[in-house]
């Protein structure tokens, strides 16, 4: 029977907690940088940020398919990063005086979550299992 059959939320990790606090301390570190103010952040190219977005929001979604075992898992994650992608723009708008809300960040971020996501349709969806098997 697999992990997901027996209802588990994690995959069979040889430590799944300590990879599971990795990835809540990317979701931090994505709160915090979203927040910081302009003047913290490096420079980009105009339109670069957009990049940064959807590659940001694809890792943080590819990880989560590395973690989580079953379809309810996966959907809530994906579900749970993009609304993490959405409140944090009008977060920006609302609460920083540098930063404004911007609907095509939240575009590339619900696009990157749904690229990440579908990473669980490759053979890689269980990289990290096939790793620390080794």
């Amino acid at each position: 029977m697999t992990a997901a059959a027996r209802g588990a939320v994690l995959k069979p990790l040889r430590h799944p907690r300590l990879w599971l606090g990795l990835w809540i301390a990317a979701l931090v570190a994505t709160v915090v940088a979203s927040l910081l103010p302009v003047f913290l952040l490096p420079v980009v190219p105009p339109g670069g940020d957009k990049v940064e977005h959807l590659g940001g929001y694809a890792l943080l979604a590819a990880a989560a398919v590395q973690l989580f075992a079953g379809r309810r898992a996966l959907w809530r994650a994906a579900l749970g990063l993009v609304v993490l992608g959405v409140a944090l723009e009008v977060a920006q708008g609302l609460f920083t005086a540098t930063r404004q809300m911007d609907a095509a960040d939240a575009l590339a971020n619900s696009l990157g979550v749904a690229i990440g996501m579908a990473t669980v349709l490759t053979p890689l969806r269980d990289l990290l299992l096939r790793l620390q098997r080794r």
